[in-house]
């Protein structure tokens, strides 16, 4: 191009000045669009090489790039895989919370149930130790009682003892009345004298004497005769050596017929014993040791018309009922029959 200019300046040199401009024009346009074309390939090049380093690294951060998503994949991968593990792993987990809860729902049921079963237990164990509490007082009434029942065991046994005594005495007792009663029968008949001895008791009541007149406790001279021929046989025998350390009394009972009232017939036959008490203690066909002896014993007693004798029809006979009985106690002989059956009843139960 430079070359054609030249040429172009020998072949215009002759050229007027109008086509020198435009020549020196044109070649300034050739010279600015050759500098504009090397600017441009300047640029084309730089952004060519540019664009090839771009395109480089392009290709690298490419290249990078898949190596990116390759291990991307390979970590999606290994995350599908534990995200897998954690589905298993979480449905494993709601299972095991469902069983928690299920197990949660039976701990809280059996814990109510314990619960229950503790207060029952706390209760139990309360009313144990109240029994407990009842049974140590129970065991301590127990040992009292057992002390109280070793003493009473012990009194017992000495009293059965005492009461074997004292029966084995009221059968001594039973015996010398025995042989009482069997003195004073043969001592009275011995004497001539019609009495009736209760064969049991001894208790004598005379016959044939009229003792009182009626309403009157006047002692009648058949009747102090009959006295001083019965008293010296009965007190012979009463008051002999051999029964006298057992007597115990000497019972003077005063009897009435049935006529009057009761509360009267009581007076006159307290006062109708007492006359014979008095004669008694009175009579010289006692000795003066026989009447001593028989003022510490004999006892009067008035018992109305409780017991009149009766006629064989059965109607009351005034005069024998007007009467008077003897009778005697050995002592302490109630005391010991009373304990020789309390001792027997002890021996059934």
């Amino acid at each position: 191009m430079a070359r054609q200019r030249m040429h172009n300046r020998r072949a215009g040199r002759g050229a007027t000045s109008t086509g020198a401009s435009w020549i020196s024009y044109s070649d300034m346009m050739a010279a600015l669009v050759l500098i504009f074309v090397l600017i441009l390939c300047l640029s084309l090049h730089s952004y060519m090489t540019m664009l090839e380093e771009k395109s480089q690294e392009l290709e690298t951060q490419r290249a990078l790039v898949i190596a990116k998503e390759a291990e991307v994949d390979k970590i999606i991968i290994q995350l599908d895989a534990q995200q897998a593990t954690l589905d298993a792993q979480n449905a494993a987990l709601i299972l095991a919370q469902n069983d928690l809860t299920t197990a949660q729902d039976e701990l809280a049921a059996a814990q109510v149930v314990l619960t229950s079963q503790q207060d029952e237990l706390d209760k139990a164990n309360a009313a144990l130790a109240s029994r407990e509490k009842e049974l140590i007082i129970l065991q301590g009434e127990l040992a009292n009682k057992q002390i109280a029942l070793d003493a009473a065991t012990e009194v017992l046994a000495s009293q059965k003892q005492a009461m074997a005594e004292q029966a084995e005495k009221i059968d001594t007792m039973v015996g010398l009345r025995t042989q009482i009663v069997s003195d004073l029968s043969q001592t009275l008949a011995n004497s001539g004298l019609r009495a009736t001895v209760d064969a049991t008791t001894g208790d004598i009541v005379l016959e044939s004497a009229v003792f009182f007149e009626f309403n009157s406790y006047k002692l009648s001279e058949e009747g102090q005769a009959l006295l001083d021929r019965f008293l010296p046989a009965y007190m012979s025998v009463l008051l002999d050596s051999e029964y006298r350390d057992y007597l115990g009394e000497i019972i003077i009972e005063g009897h009435t017929d049935n006529v009057g009232e009761y509360m009267s017939n009581l007076d006159l036959s307290q006062n109708r014993a007492q006359t014979v008490v008095k004669y008694c203690l009175t009579t010289t066909s006692l000795s003066a040791q026989q009447r001593e002896l028989l003022r510490t014993l004999i006892v009067p007693k008035g018992k109305s018309y409780t017991d009149p004798v009766y006629n064989a029809d059965g109607t009351v006979n005034a005069e024998r009922s007007r009467r008077v009985e003897f009778k005697f106690s050995l002592r302490d002989a109630e005391m010991i029959a009373e304990m020789n059956r309390i001792l027997q009843k002890m021996e059934t139960e």
